[in-house]
């Protein structure tokens, strides 16, 4: 009843509030307060631990905690207390060597191969004790403050303690964060002159930090360093004459698991990006509660530069896995982004977990040496370059050589295509060399008159370059017309066996080529190349090839050719 008029008197929401009835021996709940875990299962459950003082009531709370809440409760035999740990919630956590001072039984591969499987954590930093206290607990003079973030106390450089201080800065600056970027290091200035100095002994609690201070001159400088951290955050000074540098606010409090969360978990792109046509996204979003997420808030804000932030939906890929696309940037174009996620429980969540005041960042940069594909559009305006066809070069931009990953050198969506030399991939392409393809339309287009397209995409790490194939066969069809085009009267029988008549009529006299092309356009047998009269002609093909071999049951094209005007039609041997 006290505690529930204190409380109340303070303005408290009681709604928010449960009591667990236990004995305790101390205040010090940071210490020997729980560890919440979730387990291979996606449940929720507590780490129990044996607590480094002799007070066995503490020691019994995180049993307490798990009956309450009736989740699984797992003991870890790994002596310790909660304010010499300190994790950033996915696979890295921090203590001083007091860890391996008290649990002398163990090696301190065993120690970090225990932190593994009861806690989750591969990449277990264990620092030396720049304080230089009795405590050695590393809540009083570093805080993560996100997954790749930390703060660090400092002091003078005629502190005796100022070399240590900036080891332990030196080191996260120079190791790489969970996103795979060094660690940000912010300072606070931590002399502990009294009025004490206990800075990083602060609490995060879901959006506002709090931090103790004392009445010290250094009491603004310290709210700064966390408004200059943790942009967006609300920062909340808790003043007290009876904090110490070993003894404040983190080691008082201990936050308890929302067990209903909606979770993201996102491995952001950050610093340096190769240039790319789009930038996928994608986060597994896991609603604890059971609630379903809301598809139309499953949302990628994104914005370049100092633009304003625009959103795209993810999408349901497999699972909890989700996915938005960043359309392309320019060189250099900064974009910053967030993930933002709502359920029907009425949570929300965004990553970073502060969302907008501080995104993701990354620059677009042109890194890995890319091809210079010339031209970017082949306009196929006649026969005579659908036959005889267009040619694509590509060479190194830089001179360096580039692997090119894929091109697709033959289509027939949306009408019939191919590329020669056809070429292995992958293909390294030299940086003093070229590759040229010449690409040919299969004749007939089977489309309405008009332009149509399709686009051969040559693949590469640099980034994908694509080339716009465009056949006008409205223009083929007046070119045709206009020119007294050669009239291919008939080919029977077709289909045929082993041998078809050809019949064409000449409007005038002169020389013609006459010969048979496969679907790829590979020309595999000649039937004339001389003069013709004006008039009626007759040839004949015995589907064989130029080599006197069979040619296989397929479609093939007869082409009769002119100086000024072309011919052609489709036969099929079976």
């Amino acid at each position: 009843n006290v505690v529930t008029s204190m409380y109340q008197n303070n303005g408290a929401n009681m709604d928010n509030v449960d009591f667990i009835q236990a004995p305790s021996d101390s205040y010090w709940t940071r210490d020997y307060g729980p560890w919440f875990v979730i387990d291979g299962n996606g449940e929720f459950g507590v780490c129990n631990f044996p607590y480094n003082r002799p007070r066995p009531d503490d020691d019994d709370i995180p049993i307490e905690v798990a009956n309450y809440l009736g989740i699984e409760l797992y003991g870890m035999d790994l002596e310790g207390a909660g304010g010499n740990w300190m994790c950033t919630g996915l696979d890295q956590a921090s203590s001083t060597n007091l860890i391996w001072e008290e649990n002398l039984n163990m090696t301190h591969a065993e120690i970090d191969q225990m932190v593994d499987d009861y806690l989750g954590v591969s990449d277990y930093h264990v620092l030396p004790d720049p304080l230089g206290e009795y405590i050695k607990h590393i809540d009083c003079w570093g805080k993560f403050l996100d997954v790749n973030k930390v703060l660090i106390g400092s002091v003078l450089e005629s502190d005796p303690r100022y070399d240590d201080f900036e080891y332990v800065a030196d080191y996260f600056a120079n190791t790489l964060c969970d996103w795979g970027v060094p660690y940000e290091v912010y300072r606070v200035f931590t002399p502990g002159n009294y009025p004490y100095t206990p800075y990083t002994n602060s609490l995060i609690l879901n959006k506002r930090v709090f931090v103790p201070i004392t009445g010290s001159t250094y009491d603004s400088d310290a709210i700064a360093s966390y408004e200059a951290a943790m942009p967006g955050y609300e920062i909340l000074s808790v003043m007290y004459d009876g904090w110490e540098n070993t003894d404040a606010l983190h080691c008082r409090t201990k936050g308890i698991a929302d067990m209903g969360m909606l979770y993201i978990k996102h491995m952001p792109l950050l610093g340096n990006i190769q240039l790319l046509d789009e930038y996928e996204i994608s986060a597994n979003i896991t609603n604890y509660s059971g609630s379903p997420l809301y598809p139309d808030s499953l949302l990628l804000y994104y914005k370049e530069g100092m633009g304003n932030y625009q959103s795209v939906i993810m999408t349901q890929q497999i699972g909890s896995l989700y996915m938005g696309v960043i359309p392309y940037q320019e060189d250099g174009t900064m974009v910053s982004y967030y993930i933002h996620a709502a359920d029907e429980s009425g949570r929300n969540a965004n990553h970073p977990y502060i969302g907008a005041p501080d995104p993701h960042e990354f620059t677009v940069l042109q890194m890995i040496p890319g091809l210079i594909v010339e031209p970017d559009t082949l306009l196929f305006e006649d026969m005579l370059q659908a036959m005889e066809g267009l040619e694509v070069k590509i060479y190194p931009q830089d001179n360096e050589d580039v692997v090119i990953d894929n091109i697709n050198q033959e289509e027939w969506d949306e009408f019939y295509w191919w590329s020669e030399s056809v070429v292995d991939f992958p293909y390294l392409l030299q940086a003093t060399d070229s590759l040229i393809l010449t690409v040919y339309i299969g004749i007939p287009v089977d489309q309405p008159l008009g332009y149509v397209q399709d686009t051969m995409f040559i693949e590469c790490e640099a980034g994908d370059h694509e080339v716009l194939i465009i056949v006008n066969e409205d223009i083929i069809s007046n070119i045709n017309e206009s020119q007294d085009p050669i009239s291919i009267s008939g080919i029977y029988p077709n289909p045929f066996n082993d041998l078809t008549n050809i019949v064409f009529d000449m409007p005038q006299g002169g020389h013609v080529v006459v010969y048979i092309l496969d679907m790829r356009g590979n020309m595999v047998s000649s039937l004339a190349d001389r003069h013709f009269a004006k008039g009626e002609h007759r040839l004949q093909w015995d589907g064989r090839s130029e080599n006197d071999f069979d040619c296989p049951a397929g479609i093939y094209h007869l082409v009769v050719k002119t100086d000024r005007a072309m011919g052609t039609s489709r036969m099929i041997k079976r």
